[in-house]
């Protein structure tokens, strides 16, 4: 076994959960992400749908190496909503996530071990409800090349069935590809050994 893991799992699409306790609903969205700046948008959408709930607690777990989270429990008392979410998301083991929370307050409290239970609990609904998939750690490169070496460019994307993500074939021709993390030292040594190319690593997907 490689101690290095080129895999993550995430989810493959939205999807809900529902937990009801002493008369409060508790709602939960997960969706799958790639970005921070997606979750100002992903509230707004919830919101929209549910403005008269009382709390819009939510967390996320980004990045394949799992390192980056976030939580928030948006007036819920501290640690009882946000941290159970990502808690949840931990277990799973599942990365590049939002889950929002939505509830609606039925009149009785529930003390913050029954918020805790409430708000992990209606995630791994929407967890076990969604598909969750295993996906590759992809680096995303450029090369830049004079077309005299197109060819032997494009024989090396050939043999290691790259993905190419953009092409620009004039004289001075670019590519941006996607290369798994475990192919990297292979194809990249291959690459190099090509007179006046310039490869540049631009970001890991």
């Amino acid at each position: 076994m490689s101690l290095f893991q080129d895999t993550y799992r995430t989810l493959a699409s939205r999807s809900e959960g529902v937990f009801k306790d002493k008369g409060s609903k508790f709602i939960a969205y997960a969706f799958p992400m790639s970005d921070e700046t997606q979750v100002k948008d992903f509230l707004s959408e919830t919101k929209a749908l549910h403005p008269k709930a009382r709390h819009h607690c939510w967390a996320f777990r980004l990045s394949p190496a799992r390192t980056v989270f976030r939580v928030n429990d948006d007036g819920e008392p501290s640690g009882s909503a946000g941290r159970p979410i990502l808690n949840m998301l931990l277990s799973q083991d599942v990365t590049n996530v939002f889950v929002v929370v939505v509830r609606y307050f039925g009149g009785t409290l529930l003390g913050v071990p029954g918020l805790i239970n409430a708000y992990k609990t209606a995630t791994k609904e929407a967890l076990e409800v969604g598909e969750i998939i295993e996906k590759t750690v992809n680096d995303i490169y450029s090369l830049r090349f004079d077309y005299l070496l197109m060819n032997d460019v494009m024989r090396i994307v050939k043999e290691e069935d790259l993905h190419l993500l953009k092409q620009d074939f004039d004289n001075q021709c670019q590519i941006e590809f996607e290369l798994r993390q475990t192919q990297v030292n292979q194809v990249v040594g291959k690459f190099e050994k090509l007179e006046g190319i310039i490869l540049n690593y631009l970001r890991t997907l």
